[in-house]
């Protein structure tokens, strides 16, 4: 069968096909491939203009010109051509060198032919793979993955500066509490994400250049008067990497193992937060808008189910095993190398299309909710008995004896009302004043400091119009 969205295999190229098609440029084989050509391309040019050798002293603007506009128009036919010399080649890397060679042929420039050996100078495959991935993550995380979070982030946190001030009740262990602000709480998810947000976007991504077995072996042998450690720091940095001085053939991968733990503690936070979000939707908090035409159930016409949160939710829990697996598995290299990373990494992109289709779908899903204040008022009136904490933490400061065990006696395990709440505050022994103080509490009003919190945070760390 032909491959098409209908025949993939992986819902990622099929389902969810268009939702994660911003990523193929960066983290698809076109792209390790586009990445690996980038990376040749630019050490010869490095090997001639910078690193000055002198067999490369001929090549001049016109030179690096053809190969620079040549890497600008790449495509996936040139691609597709690395596929039909790695058939014969079974080695990628190897692959790509040739399809370099066959350009430069193709040019007829006599400078860039008598040059031609100087492709892959000096470099293991994994010189130009280490690379190669830096480049892929490094543009699939600024052009894609980071966007969509912020994203989803401030529209987490425009919910919460609209609700900021909406009382809710909490619940602890499931059971009634003291009420919130439903800003606070969804201010708290924006503070987590913060967190995770602000180390993913200083993340380094390392990358080395140092032959074989990390010790330039072939450069020194070759020039053993260059100065091969600090042309290879400059060349990674040059490339946008953080050079990494300290290898056996391969980049350890510890920078992805942080970076990969670091996006799935941030997907954590939104399995919680996409959890929450249906139980508030459970419980009548939050309506959703129904969409014409959509279907809720093939046999309850009234369905309008939460699936964009649970959508998310399962795609986020993809991804994190996918993610997870990763950061376990590639610092692990059998002495000096072993290829169990290279197999793996091809899964690199996956774990990124599986974060992003959740985070499109949380998003979608905010925008079906409305609020149900009546919902959230009624929840409110019906749970008096969370004011037994202020009442025997007040009777703390009145002196009286054992408050705590008073209130108990009285509240555990006992739904009260208003007119409850009443009789209660009229049993106790307590002053005047401390008791119309008491009477004059609500569950509504009973929020502490949460809109405060709530809105100090906001103010503090976003720009929400």
């Amino acid at each position: 069968m032909e491959l098409s969205q209908l025949t993939a295999i992986s819902p990622l190229d099929g389902r969810y096909g268009g939702k994660t098609q911003a990523l193929r440029s960066s983290v698809s084989e076109y792209g390790l491939i586009h990445a690996r050509v980038r990376v040749e391309i630019e050490w010869f040019i490095f090997l001639a203009t910078t690193a000055r050798l002198p067999e490369l002293s001929k090549v001049k603007a016109p030179q690096i010109s053809l190969l620079q506009n040549w890497l600008t128009n790449f495509d996936t036919s040139y691609a597709a051509s690395v596929k039909t010399l790695e058939a014969t080649t079974n080695h990628d890397v190897k692959a790509v060198e040739y399809l370099i060679k066959n350009f430069i042929e193709s040019t007829q420039d006599e400078v860039l032919l008598a040059s031609i050996e100087y492709v892959h100078f000096g470099c293991t495959s994994e010189d130009i793979n280490n690379l190669a991935h830096g480049l892929m993550l490094k543009t699939a995380m600024k052009d894609v993955l980071l966007p969509a979070m912020d994203e989803l982030r401030r529209a987490i946190a425009g919910l919460a500066a609209n609700t900021k001030s909406q009382a809710m009740l909490a619940r602890t262990h499931g059971q009634t509490a003291s009420p919130t602000t439903l800003g606070k709480e969804l201010a708290n998810v924006v503070a987590r994400l913060d967190r995770q947000l602000a180390q993913l976007q200083t993340q380094p991504l390392l990358g080395k250049l140092n032959g074989a077995v990390g010790n330039f072996n072939a450069h020194a042998a070759a020039y053993p008067n260059i100065d091969w450690p600090g042309l290879s720091e400059q060349f990674v940095t040059q490339i946008g990497l953080t050079w990494n001085p300290m290898t056996t053939q391969i980049e350890p991968h510890d920078y992805m193992a942080e970076l990969f733990q670091n996006l799935g503690r941030l997907n954590t936070i939104l399995i919680d937060f996409n959890r929450d979000i249906w139980s508030y939707i459970s419980i009548g908090y939050f309506k959703q808008r129904a969409v014409p035409g959509e279907t809720g159930s093939s046999t309850m016409p009234h369905k309008v189910n939460p699936i964009d949160f649970e959508n998310s939710e399962g795609n986020l829990g993809i991804a994190n095993a996918i993610l997870h697996h990763l950061a376990e598995k590639l610092p692990i290299s059998r002495w000096q190398r072993d290829l169990t990373d290279s197999t793996v990494l091809r899964n690199l992109g996956s774990g990124l299309a599986y974060s992003l289709i959740a985070y499109q779908s949380t998003l979608k899903g905010l925008g079906k909710l409305e609020l149900n204040r009546a919902a959230l008022a009624a929840d409110l009136n019906g749970a008096w008995e969370v004011l037994g904490e202020a009442a025997q933490t007040i009777m703390r400061t009145q002196g009286t004896d054992n408050p705590y065990e008073v209130i108990k006696t009285l509240t555990r395990g006992q739904g009260i009302d208003a007119a409850g709440w009443q009789s209660l505050v009229n049993s106790l022994v307590l002053p005047d004043a401390t008791q119309k103080m008491l009477l004059s509490l609500t569950p509504e009003a009973y929020t502490g400091l949460a809109q405060q919190l709530a809105e100090q945070f906001l103010n503090a760390n976003d720009d929400i119009p």
